[in-house]
C-alpha cells in the first residue's frame, strides 16, 4: 500500500479529521474515473477481515470441489517443473 502524508494531498484537513474522529467515509470523485474513498483505519481493517474471510471461504469451496472430483493432486516439484519455475 502506498502511503502519503496529508500535506502531499489537496484534501482539506477538515476532511481528514471527519474521517479520523467521526468515522465518516468520504467519497472522492474525479472526472472520467471511478470514485475513491477516504476511510478510517478501523474501516480499512474491517474490510481486510471481510476480504480474508471471503477468500478463506472460496478456498474451502475449491478444496471441497477438488476432493469431490477424485482427481489426484500434483506435487510441488512436478508443478514447478511444468511451469518452468
Amino acid at each position: 500500500m502506498t502511503t502519503l502524508s496529508a500535506s502531499q494531498t489537496r484534501i482539506p484537513a477538515e476532511m481528514f479529521n471527519r474521517v479520523a474522529y467521526q468515522r465518516e467515509r468520504i467519497r472522492i470523485k474525479r472526472r472520467g474515473s471511478r470514485p475513491v474513498y477516504l476511510v478510517s483505519e478501523d474501516d480499512l481493517a474491517m474490510l481486510q477481515r471481510l476480504e480474508d474471510r471471503y477468500w478463506a471461504e472460496e478456498g474451502e469451496k475449491a478444496l471441497a470441489e477438488f476432493k469431490g472430483s477424485g482427481e489426484k493432486a500434483v506435487d510441488w516439484e512436478t508443478l514447478k517443473a511444468k511451469l518452468g519455475v
